[in-house]
């Protein structure tokens, strides 16, 4: 009986093998790519930063999961220092179509701090395990996640189908699962090494980032280059060459993006209440949002003038805690802001004590996080309980923690991106990128913990909130025509 045995193994291989290989694969795996996957240079207004690497293929020693991997280094000089980001991305999926997300393993290491997330899916949701250095491993519960295996590259999937794709990613930073569509663009022929190549424009949009990523694919399924907004790309090299700086030419970030002025502001621009105006060019129509604060007039051509006030608040008897007139979202917790950490609450009511009212408690935390915090440019941490351990970083963190502080205590609040006016060694009068916090204390009100400003005042240009990439295409695109 052992030969018909044998011969039954070897049936059933034969059939199990039959099985795999008729098995219906996603387009995601099917579409035409490298199979080494892609090394990519990143580049900030023409200089390198950095550079990316992504490959999607069958998952080691499988025939039905797919793994999908992205590879993120970021190297310039911040100030004084340099930082240097490291981010791996790996994604386990069922290789069927509409293929769900199995499995992650995401990895950050270097400026900003380091942290492990082991991520599972299961009928009950996402199971996270948090890892950092030196404390207690945190296991996080999370709805299920409703990414899919044609996500992971919406942009060959939607060559192959010659369609637009609509779906979904869970975001690294954050863990929040956002809407993700990409649609296809014209054909269009470029000179690349001396020869004409065919290239078809694909624009991926992220309801997160809301910036546009342009992507150039050739009729390889190669990605020659991606644009996010005029200053910022991507662009395909060879491994050695995409992961070479020039040290001796590293970008210094924070003097490259600065909005030079033509004269210095008026003094009531920085008293209170204030005002400052500007006309300028390069600031796009969508950014113009008519606010308490900001209010924009277009002028000929491409220009528009902004008028920023900053006024003292409105005397209030509101009390702590408030509800968030946006719904809830300025009072959330998340892996970032991290309020409902019980070091963030608890050093939240040691700096407000029994104070029920509630813009005189904000002022307490924006005072305090300005009083206890070194501000040292930077010096990063990506994370409000890493921030509350080190008291140490510029403005971002300055921010972060005022934030989360100021949600532990019942005050919704979040995070401020724009620009500033000063003046560096240089002398030179200049708006730099800068980071604030808004609370709602019965009404909006900005505060800056890193200047200690109960009002930030109104040499604050506001263009953005929470870290939002959707700045991005701003940095280098904005020139400033006239100031007072």
């Amino acid at each position: 009986m052992i030969l018909p045995r044998r011969a039954l193994v070897i049936a059933l291989l034969s059939w199990s093998t039959v099985a795999f290989a008729a098995a219906p694969l996603s387009d995601a795996l099917t579409a035409k790519r490298p199979l080494e996957g892609e090394y990519m240079g990143l580049y900030l207004m023409g200089k390198k930063v950095g550079y990316i690497y992504t490959n999607l293929k069958f998952a080691p020693g499988s025939h039905d999961r797919a793994e999908a991997v992205n590879e993120f280094v970021f190297k310039a000089t911040v100030g004084t220092k340099t930082a240097e980001r490291y981010l791996k991305d790996t994604r386990i999926y069922e290789a069927k179509p509409g293929g769900k997300l199995l499995s992650f393993l995401i990895e950050q290491k270097g400026d900003g701090g380091d942290q492990t997330l082991e991520g599972t899916s299961s009928a009950m949701g996402l199971k996270v395990i948090r890892k950092r250095p030196n404390l207690p491993n945190e296991v996080l519960t999370l709805p299920a996640s409703k990414e899919t295996v044609e996500d992971a590259d919406q942009a060959r999937v939607a060559l192959k189908r010659n369609a637009k794709v609509d779906g979904w990613t869970t975001d690294a930073t954050d863990l929040d699962t956002y809407r993700v569509a990409t649609t296809l663009g014209p054909t269009s022929t470029r000179v690349i090494g001396g020869l004409s190549v065919k290239l078809r424009q694909v624009t991926t949009l992220s309801e997160k980032e809301k910036v546009p990523a342009d992507s150039w694919v050739d009729e390889e399924g190669r990605m020659v280059e991606i644009s996010f907004g005029s200053n910022m790309k991507a662009q395909l090299e060879p491994e050695k060459v995409a992961k070479t700086f020039d040290t001796d030419q590293q970008v210094e970030v924070f003097g490259l993006t600065r909005i030079t002025l033509p004269a210095d502001p008026s003094p009531v621009a920085q008293a209170l209440p204030g005002e400052m105006r500007m006309t300028m060019t390069g600031f796009p129509e969508k950014f113009r949002k008519d606010t308490y604060r900001q209010k924009y007039t277009a002028g000929p051509a491409d220009q528009v003038e902004v008028v920023i006030t900053a006024l003292p608040v409105k005397p209030t008897t509101k009390v702590r805690p408030l509800a968030d007139p946006n719904g809830g979202v300025n009072l959330k917790s998340n892996l970032t802001v991290e309020s409902d950490n019980p070091q963030i609450k608890e050093q939240a009511m040691k700096i407000v004590g029994a104070e029920k009212n509630a813009y005189v408690a904000a002022k307490l935390i924006s005072a305090w996080v300005h009083k206890m915090m070194v501000n040292d440019y930077g010096s990063s941490s990506d994370r409000a309980t890493d921030v509350l351990r080190t008291m140490k970083g510029d403005c971002t963190e300055h921010a972060l923690l005022t934030v989360a502080l100021l949600r532990a205590a019942g005050i919704p609040a979040k995070r401020v991106d724009g620009v500033v006016y000063l003046k560096q060694n240089d002398n030179v009068p200049a708006l730099y990128w800068h980071e604030w916090v808004e609370a709602y204390v019965g009404e909006w009100t900005q505060l800056d913990p890193t200047f200690g400003q109960e009002v930030a005042d109104a040499t604050h240009f506001a263009v953005g909130e929470e870290g939002n990439a959707e700045i991005t295409p701003l940095i280098g695109q904005i020139k400033v025509l006239k100031v007072q």
